[in-house]
């Protein structure tokens, strides 16, 4: 194998694990889903999605539309976002402040890693959304509703052993490519003179 071809098959190696690193986000649509109670009620809609094993969650960006029902408030709405254990993860209001029942949408974006809100799921991949509310009104059921629109997860997938070499096994691909084209030149310079002659 010449130096050349080795070189191309190195850039497209490294091509194809860059690739392996990064994922399609996640898109849930979140038409007619309800909220009922506090974080763990039975009553809540609970959703999980498998991202693959370890996924760093690094991002939402969210367009959607939710009414609260009297007596609940647009404030108590929320979303929690955490892997299967639910140990690690994040809530999210959007209504926060608004202390009264109705209808409203609500779109923005957030990216998690400078908030320090990133978080990783764990090793089944799950990644655990529960809608819920602040505070259980008892005479309504649902409290709230998301009755349409979109939140979209940006996260990275954590690369498996055989999709990108470990920084030993890379310097011995790159020492050992290196080494190659020596042997070539070498090989080529022995053969220049002994053709002249």
């Amino acid at each position: 194998m010449s130096l050349r071809s080795l070189k191309a098959l190195l850039v497209s190696f490294s091509l194809v694990a860059s690739t392996s690193l990064f994922a399609a986000p996640l898109v849930v649509d979140l038409t007619g889903i309800n909220s009922v109670g506090e974080i763990g009620d039975p009553g809540n809609s609970v959703y999980t999605f498998d991202i693959g094993a370890n996924s760093l969650i690094t991002g939402i960006s969210y367009n959607f539309n939710v009414t609260a029902y009297s007596p609940s408030w647009l404030s108590e709405l929320g979303l929690t976002m955490t892997n299967s254990k639910q140990t690690e993860g994040v809530d999210f209001h959007p209504g926060i402040g608004l202390d009264f029942s109705g209808t409203r949408s609500f779109s923005g974006a957030a990216d998690l890693v400078p908030l320090g809100l990133d978080f990783y799921v764990g090793n089944d991949g799950i990644l655990r959304l529960e809608f819920f509310e602040d505070f259980d009104d008892l005479f309504v059921n649902p409290d709230g509703r998301w009755n349409f629109g979109t939140i979209t997860f940006d996260y990275t997938p954590q690369a498996a052993p055989s999709d990108v070499p470990e920084p030993a096994t890379a310097l011995l691909l790159g020492g050992g490519a290196m080494l190659m084209g020596f042997a070539g030149r070498r090989r080529r310079a022995a053969k220049a003179p002994a053709m002249a002659a």
